[in-house]
Protein backbone atom coordinates (compact mmCIF):
# COMPACT_ATOMS: atom_id res chain seq x y z
CA UNK A 1 0.00 0.00 0.00
CA UNK A 2 3.23 2.43 0.93
CA UNK A 3 5.12 1.54 -1.90
CA UNK A 4 4.61 4.67 -4.01
CA UNK A 5 6.55 7.36 -2.39
CA UNK A 6 3.34 9.39 -2.90
CA UNK A 7 1.29 7.48 -0.45
CA UNK A 8 4.03 6.64 2.25
CA UNK A 9 4.84 10.50 2.58
CA UNK A 10 1.53 11.22 2.29
CA UNK A 11 0.74 9.31 5.23
CA UNK A 12 3.33 10.95 7.16
CA UNK A 13 2.03 14.14 6.36
CA UNK A 14 -1.28 13.24 7.60
CA UNK A 15 -0.01 12.16 10.96
CA UNK A 16 1.73 15.30 11.22
CA UNK A 17 -1.76 17.09 10.41
CA UNK A 18 -3.70 14.65 12.51
CA UNK A 19 -0.88 16.07 15.67
CA UNK A 20 -1.96 19.37 14.58
CA UNK A 21 -5.93 18.81 14.74
CA UNK A 22 -5.46 17.38 18.33
CA UNK A 23 -3.23 20.20 19.92
CA UNK A 24 -4.83 23.01 18.29
CA UNK A 25 -8.38 21.97 18.42
CA UNK A 26 -7.87 20.19 22.08
CA UNK A 27 -5.22 21.66 24.02
CA UNK A 28 -5.83 25.17 22.94
CA UNK A 29 -9.88 25.78 21.15
CA UNK A 30 -11.59 23.80 23.57
CA UNK A 31 -8.83 23.22 26.56
CA UNK A 32 -9.73 19.79 27.38
CA UNK A 33 -6.47 18.83 28.35
CA UNK A 34 -2.71 19.66 27.65
CA UNK A 35 -0.45 17.03 26.74
CA UNK A 36 1.06 15.43 30.06
CA UNK A 37 -2.11 16.98 32.05
CA UNK A 38 -2.20 13.45 34.22
CA UNK A 39 1.26 13.62 34.79
CA UNK A 40 2.12 14.00 38.19
CA UNK A 41 4.31 17.27 38.89
CA UNK A 42 3.11 19.18 35.89
CA UNK A 43 0.33 21.18 37.58
CA UNK A 44 2.35 24.25 36.62
CA UNK A 45 0.97 25.87 33.15
CA UNK A 46 4.21 26.75 32.03
CA UNK A 47 5.48 23.31 32.05
CA UNK A 48 1.86 21.97 30.06
CA UNK A 49 2.08 24.43 27.52
CA UNK A 50 6.14 24.41 27.46
CA UNK A 51 5.60 20.54 26.78
CA UNK A 52 2.40 21.23 24.40
CA UNK A 53 5.03 23.45 22.65
CA UNK A 54 7.88 20.77 22.26
CA UNK A 55 4.78 18.43 20.87
CA UNK A 56 4.12 20.56 17.84
CA UNK A 57 7.40 21.80 17.02
CA UNK A 58 7.72 17.46 17.08
CA UNK A 59 4.70 18.12 14.31
CA UNK A 60 6.12 20.81 12.42
CA UNK A 61 9.30 18.22 12.01
CA UNK A 62 6.97 15.30 10.42
CA UNK A 63 5.35 17.79 8.78
CA UNK A 64 8.08 19.15 6.56
CA UNK A 65 9.63 15.44 6.16
CA UNK A 66 6.24 14.47 4.77
CA UNK A 67 6.54 17.58 2.57
CA UNK A 68 10.16 16.94 1.50
CA UNK A 69 9.46 13.16 0.60
CA UNK A 70 6.43 14.68 -1.76
CA UNK A 71 8.36 17.17 -3.49
CA UNK A 72 11.38 14.54 -3.86
CA UNK A 73 8.31 12.62 -5.58
CA UNK A 74 7.25 14.88 -8.03
CA UNK A 75 10.56 15.96 -9.01
CA UNK A 76 11.78 12.65 -9.88
CA UNK A 77 8.02 12.40 -12.42
CA UNK A 78 6.58 10.24 -9.96
CA UNK A 79 3.34 9.48 -10.72
CA UNK A 80 0.39 9.00 -7.56
CA UNK A 81 -0.13 12.50 -7.29
CA UNK A 82 -4.28 13.01 -6.71
CA UNK A 83 -6.67 11.02 -5.49
CA UNK A 84 -4.14 7.93 -3.76
CA UNK A 85 -2.65 10.49 -2.42
CA UNK A 86 -5.69 12.10 -0.40
CA UNK A 87 -6.39 8.43 0.55
CA UNK A 88 -2.55 8.22 2.30
CA UNK A 89 -3.09 11.41 4.05
CA UNK A 90 -6.32 10.34 5.59
CA UNK A 91 -4.86 7.03 6.59
CA UNK A 92 -2.04 9.01 8.21
CA UNK A 93 -4.21 10.94 9.89
CA UNK A 94 -6.07 8.35 11.33
CA UNK A 95 -3.10 6.57 12.00
CA UNK A 96 -1.88 9.40 14.68
CA UNK A 97 -5.37 9.19 16.04
CA UNK A 98 -5.06 5.66 16.46
CA UNK A 99 -1.55 5.80 18.50
CA UNK A 100 -2.07 8.81 20.75
CA UNK A 101 -5.29 7.47 21.99
CA UNK A 102 -3.50 4.02 22.72
CA UNK A 103 0.05 5.19 23.84
CA UNK A 104 -1.35 8.12 25.42
CA UNK A 105 -4.36 7.38 27.08
CA UNK A 106 -4.50 3.97 27.78
CA UNK A 107 -0.94 2.95 27.83
CA UNK A 108 0.82 5.74 29.19
CA UNK A 109 -2.23 7.68 30.88
CA UNK A 110 -0.64 11.21 30.46
CA UNK A 111 -4.02 12.56 29.23
CA UNK A 112 -8.12 11.88 28.32
CA UNK A 113 -9.49 13.34 25.71
CA UNK A 114 -11.88 15.27 27.99
CA UNK A 115 -10.54 15.66 31.61
CA UNK A 116 -13.44 16.73 33.36
CA UNK A 117 -16.13 14.16 32.23
CA UNK A 118 -17.71 12.06 34.60
CA UNK A 119 -17.24 9.26 31.36
CA UNK A 120 -13.75 9.95 29.83
CA UNK A 121 -13.37 6.22 28.30
CA UNK A 122 -16.85 7.16 26.13
CA UNK A 123 -14.61 10.46 25.01
CA UNK A 124 -11.89 8.45 24.54
CA UNK A 125 -13.83 5.65 22.53
CA UNK A 126 -15.65 8.81 20.57
CA UNK A 127 -12.81 10.51 19.44
CA UNK A 128 -10.96 6.83 18.48
CA UNK A 129 -13.51 6.20 16.24
CA UNK A 130 -14.31 9.38 14.67
CA UNK A 131 -10.94 10.42 14.07
CA UNK A 132 -9.10 7.34 13.83
CA UNK A 133 -10.66 4.56 12.88
CA UNK A 134 -13.12 6.26 9.93
CA UNK A 135 -10.33 8.30 8.57
CA UNK A 136 -8.17 5.04 8.87
CA UNK A 137 -10.99 3.10 6.61
CA UNK A 138 -11.96 5.60 3.98
CA UNK A 139 -8.28 5.95 3.37
CA UNK A 140 -7.25 2.73 2.86
CA UNK A 141 -10.02 1.83 1.06
CA UNK A 142 -9.64 4.88 -1.33
CA UNK A 143 -6.05 3.43 -1.87
CA UNK A 144 -7.34 -0.05 -2.87
CA UNK A 145 -9.88 1.84 -4.87
CA UNK A 146 -7.13 3.47 -7.18
CA UNK A 147 -6.43 1.53 -9.95
CA UNK A 148 -5.88 4.34 -12.59
CA UNK A 149 -1.98 5.18 -13.65
CA UNK A 150 -3.16 8.63 -14.65
CA UNK A 151 -2.71 11.49 -12.22
CA UNK A 152 -5.67 13.55 -10.43
CA UNK A 153 -4.98 16.82 -9.58
CA UNK A 154 -8.16 18.85 -9.36
CA UNK A 155 -10.63 17.41 -6.89
CA UNK A 156 -7.99 15.27 -4.43
CA UNK A 157 -5.75 17.86 -4.68
CA UNK A 158 -7.92 20.47 -3.46
CA UNK A 159 -9.08 18.49 -0.73
CA UNK A 160 -5.32 18.13 0.77
CA UNK A 161 -4.80 21.32 0.46
CA UNK A 162 -8.30 22.29 2.21
CA UNK A 163 -7.55 19.97 5.22
CA UNK A 164 -4.28 21.94 5.29
CA UNK A 165 -5.95 24.83 5.37
CA UNK A 166 -8.57 24.20 8.23
CA UNK A 167 -5.98 23.21 9.88
CA UNK A 168 -3.72 26.59 9.98
CA UNK A 169 -7.21 28.27 10.39
CA UNK A 170 -7.99 26.92 13.44
CA UNK A 171 -4.47 27.73 14.71
CA UNK A 172 -5.00 30.93 13.29
CA UNK A 173 -8.70 31.51 15.44
CA UNK A 174 -7.34 29.89 18.48
CA UNK A 175 -4.75 33.54 18.04
CA UNK A 176 -8.45 35.69 18.44
CA UNK A 177 -9.74 36.10 22.26
CA UNK A 178 -13.20 35.99 22.87
CA UNK A 179 -15.18 38.59 22.79
CA UNK A 180 -16.26 38.39 26.15
CA UNK A 181 -13.53 37.55 27.62
CA UNK A 182 -12.50 40.67 29.92
CA UNK A 183 -9.34 39.31 31.64
CA UNK A 184 -5.67 38.33 30.71
CA UNK A 185 -3.00 35.83 31.80
CA UNK A 186 0.16 36.77 32.09
CA UNK A 187 3.28 34.49 32.58
CA UNK A 188 6.41 35.20 34.01
CA UNK A 189 9.59 33.70 33.25
CA UNK A 190 10.95 31.04 35.88
CA UNK A 191 12.84 33.00 39.10
CA UNK A 192 10.58 35.93 38.75
CA UNK A 193 9.89 37.37 42.26
CA UNK A 194 6.60 38.32 43.51
CA UNK A 195 7.78 41.87 44.03
CA UNK A 196 8.51 42.47 40.45
CA UNK A 197 4.90 40.57 39.76
CA UNK A 198 3.67 43.51 41.77
CA UNK A 199 5.28 46.02 40.25
CA UNK A 200 4.44 45.17 37.02
CA UNK A 201 0.78 45.62 38.13
CA UNK A 202 1.57 48.91 39.64
CA UNK A 203 2.93 49.89 36.06
CA UNK A 204 0.46 48.90 33.70
CA UNK A 205 -2.92 50.03 36.58
CA UNK A 206 -3.84 46.31 36.23
CA UNK A 207 -6.48 44.41 38.68
CA UNK A 208 -5.12 41.33 39.82
CA UNK A 209 -8.08 38.73 39.51
CA UNK A 210 -6.55 35.26 39.96
CA UNK A 211 -2.51 33.87 40.56
CA UNK A 212 -1.31 30.73 41.33
CA UNK A 213 1.15 30.45 44.54
CA UNK A 214 3.91 31.57 42.99
CA UNK A 215 2.62 34.13 41.58
CA UNK A 216 4.41 33.08 38.07
CA UNK A 217 0.82 33.17 36.40
CA UNK A 218 -1.59 35.81 37.09
CA UNK A 219 -4.87 36.89 35.30
CA UNK A 220 -5.68 40.38 35.41
CA UNK A 221 -7.91 43.04 34.51
CA UNK A 222 -5.26 45.21 32.56
CA UNK A 223 -6.07 48.21 30.26
CA UNK A 224 -5.60 47.05 26.10
CA UNK A 225 -2.73 49.13 25.71
CA UNK A 226 -0.86 48.46 28.70
CA UNK A 227 -0.47 44.28 27.85
CA UNK A 228 2.60 44.70 26.01
CA UNK A 229 4.20 45.99 28.83
CA UNK A 230 4.13 43.39 30.65
CA UNK A 231 7.34 41.98 28.75
CA UNK A 232 9.42 44.66 30.11
CA UNK A 233 8.51 43.60 33.63
CA UNK A 234 9.68 39.27 32.78
CA UNK A 235 6.65 38.46 31.16
CA UNK A 236 7.19 35.19 28.72
CA UNK A 237 3.59 35.30 27.45
CA UNK A 238 0.75 37.70 27.72
CA UNK A 239 -2.77 36.78 26.29
CA UNK A 240 -4.75 39.43 23.91
CA UNK A 241 -0.65 40.91 22.62
CA UNK A 242 -0.22 38.55 19.50
CA UNK A 243 0.98 35.47 18.36
CA UNK A 244 3.78 34.17 20.93
CA UNK A 245 0.44 33.86 23.48
CA UNK A 246 -2.25 32.73 20.88
CA UNK A 247 -3.31 29.81 22.89
CA UNK A 248 -3.60 31.40 26.06
CA UNK A 249 -6.05 33.93 24.76
CA UNK A 250 -8.56 31.19 25.84
CA UNK A 251 -7.59 30.87 29.58
CA UNK A 252 -11.00 30.90 31.46
CA UNK A 253 -11.38 31.93 35.16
Amino acid sequence: MFKSPWTRWGAVLGFALGGFFDGILLHQILQWHHLLSLVPGMADMRLQVLWDGYFHALMYVIAAVGLFGLWRAHKSGQQGWGRSLFGAVLVGFGIWHIVDSVASHWVLGIHRIKLDSPNPLMWDLIWFTAFGVVPLVIGFLMLRGFRSGRPRISGSAAAVLLLGLLTGAAGAWSLKPPRDQPFTTVVFAPGTNEGRVWSALSATDSRLVWADASMGVIVVAAPADQRWSFYRHGALLVSGSGVPAGCFNWSRV
